[in-house]
């Protein structure tokens, strides 16, 4: 899985004109990814895994990986797998995926101690995990839970704010407000682990404003925003994946004409 070097990306963007910003991502090669395919089937696709933790309902939105998906690749020119990989800590693949979801909206009981050194070590190796609290209720049940198991994956880390300039609300969209169902807090939270938010928290169920029921009716109302609200929770994903996948190359300024076309 190679990476999209900033040489690339900026051709990309000149050969995208003013009208359309074309980005062909590729998952980005960390210390300990590598792919088991044949690389020339995979270089060019990404796959959403989700992590599967006993306890606790670790599926809420059983729907909203593949739309997320479907709208990745409508958006962008990223290629992705239509199907999520659910996966657990435990799975010899893990190391095959850079990008993992971690979602739910309530309690589930400690990690096993093997399973918080293998998360430790994926996210040490270059993955970044996105914690998704789908009760969007700061400090309680999933969003308590999920942080215990990270300070023990990463006691020396700390929990900070991410500022209104960081990379992820520019990496493709200029997002200028977090969303999801339910918007519960105005900021996302992240841990910096060598330099780079190798874990970020989004506390307000975006994978809510995304899922649909089988009939494609979305199952959450956004509030207080409506379909606007719901809008930016798509560009906010699509943000997350693209900064997890090419990290920090939306820093030059250089950027910032060709994607105030996509607002």
């Amino acid at each position: 899985m190679t990476s999209l070097s900033r040489r690339r990306f900026l051709g990309v963007l000149a050969g995208a004109g003013a009208g359309a910003v074309l980005l062909s991502a590729r998952p980005r090669t960390a210390l300990g990814f590598a792919p088991r395919q044949d690389p020339r089937e995979t270089v060019k696709r990404f796959t959403l895994a989700q992590l599967r933790y006993p306890g606790g309902d670790w599926d809420p939105y059983p729907t909203a990986p593949a739309e997320f998906v479907r709208e990745l690749e409508r958006m962008t020119s990223v290629e992705a797998r239509p199907e999520r990989r659910e996966i657990a800590l435990g799975d010899p693949a893990l190391f095959e995926f850079p990008f993992l979801l971690v979602a739910g909206s309530r309690d589930f009981p400690a990690l096993a101690p093997g399973d918080v050194s293998r998360l430790r070590a994926w996210i040490e190796a270059g993955g970044t995990l996105l914690a998704d609290d789908c009760s969007a209720t700061p400090g309680y049940g999933f969003d308590a839970a999920i942080r215990r198991e990270l300070a023990r994956a990463l006691p020396a880390s700390r929990v900070e704010r991410l500022s209104s300039d960081h990379t992820v609300f520019k990496s493709f969209f200029l997002v200028r407000s977090v969303a999801g169902a339910r918007v519960a807090s105005p900021f996302l939270e992240g841990i910096t682990v060598q330099g780079r938010t190798a874990v970020i928290f989004s506390p307000n169920n975006l994978l809510g404003a995304l899922a649909r029921d089988p009939l494609g009716r979305y199952v959450e109302s956004c509030t207080p925003g409506g379909e606007r609200q719901r809008r930016t929770a798509y560009h906010l994903a699509v943000n997350i994946v693209l900064y997890a996948l090419c990290s920090d190359y939306k820093q030059d300024r250089i950027h910032v004409p060709f994607l105030r076309q996509r607002i």
